[in-house]
């Protein structure tokens, strides 16, 4: 099995009339500004991307960005203009009705921002409802609407109507739901952008909890830098349809690709967020003590300024992957803004 789950080659998804016409006949190297000039407009921009099984992507930037299109198309929710998308090595765009259709209901699960939850349906059958339309019997979309129910933590509000339930329950039900049919890609689209924050931040404990127990593969956008930060493999950033920069939280924040990405990072605390792994150097060598990869610089404060090491072994799941150098390390804890 393929360690690829989904793999876009030069995506393009332009609105408007007779767009694959157009973009044929367009030069590629046409400006956003340019295209938009010419009556149409481009929601993605030549991109290529690949997620890996079992990994959390998440795609950000500001609004009209592109971000909700590029998913969008992932799931060909939209018909791209021009490339290819492949999941688990089937291009999608040659899929018929009915193929995609069972696509969608046996691989995908979405949640959209929108709860979107049927208001005279109890949280059980709301939860229910995807198997209801896959024709699953009662008996065992019950069993399993009551498992997912104790999976996000909704036990004992089964019976609930949405009217009753707090903004963050309703989410829970709508994360619930699309759990019910254990899709392979999960795709969330800024699901907790309506919560206020103290149960966004509960939400997102919620969700990495989930996320370890459950091992998806997970496409999830936000326009919040510090919730990417939290909760991504990687992070792809996104501006007037094109990905700017695709790479590692750690990396997203020490070499920004562009001017744009770095105005994401520049009020960023690095060593919150930088870790130990992402400042492995392989040819340093070093012994005593190591740190784990997982540990930020700020984890690792007290020991960096009373280590008199110049390299410092770093330790991945038992093994030994390099060293980082200690001064790499201060300079981020010192000038952490």
């Amino acid at each position: 099995m393929s360690d690829t789950v989904i793999s876009a080659k030069n995506v393009w998804k332009i609105f408007g009339n007779d767009a694959v016409s157009y973009l044929k006949k367009m030069d590629k190297d046409r400006s956003f500004a340019e295209i938009c000039a010419d009556g149409y407009i481009p929601g993605v921009r030549d991109v290529s991307i690949d997620v890996k099984r079992g990994e959390l992507l998440v795609i950000m930037g500001l609004s009209g960005s592109g971000k909700s299109t590029l998913v969008r198309c992932f799931s060909r929710l939209h018909d791209i203009t021009s490339g290819t998308i492949e999941v688990d090595g089937q291009d999608i765009g040659a899929l018929s009705e009915k193929e995609l259709i069972e696509l969608r209901r046996n691989k995908m699960g979405m949640v959209f921002q929108s709860f979107g939850l049927l208001p005279h349906r109890t949280v059980l059958e709301n939860i229910a409802f995807p198997m209801e339309m896959r024709g699953q019997d009662r008996h065992s979309r019950r069993e399993r609407a009551m498992e997912v129910i104790k999976l996000v933590g909704l036990e004992g509000r089964e019976d609930y109507f949405p009217r009753e339930l707090s903004g963050g329950q309703q989410q829970r039900v709508g994360i619930a739901r699309s759990l019910a049919i254990e899709p392979d890609i999960w795709f969330l689209d800024e699901p907790f952008s309506a919560l206020d924050p103290l149960i966004r931040r509960e939400m997102q404990d919620e969700f990495l909890r989930l996320r370890q127990m459950m091992g998806k593969t997970i496409v999830f956008i936000t326009h919040d830098f510090d919730e990417a930060l939290r909760l991504a493999d990687r992070i792809a950033i996104m501006k007037n349809g094109a990905v700017e920069q695709c790479d590692t939280p750690d990396q997203i924040v020490l070499n920004p690709a562009t001017d744009y990405v770095a105005k994401f990072t520049e009020e960023i605390d690095k060593a919150r967020v930088v870790h130990a792994g992402g400042l492995v150097r392989p040819e340093l060598a070093a012994s005593g003590e190591p740190v784990l990869f997982d540990a930020t610089i700020r984890d690792l404060a007290r020991l960096l300024v009373h280590d008199t090491r110049d390299a410092i072994p770093v330790m991945k799941a038992g093994n030994l992957i390099g060293a980082m150098a200690r001064h790499d390390a201060l300079d981020i804890l010192l000038k952490a803004r």
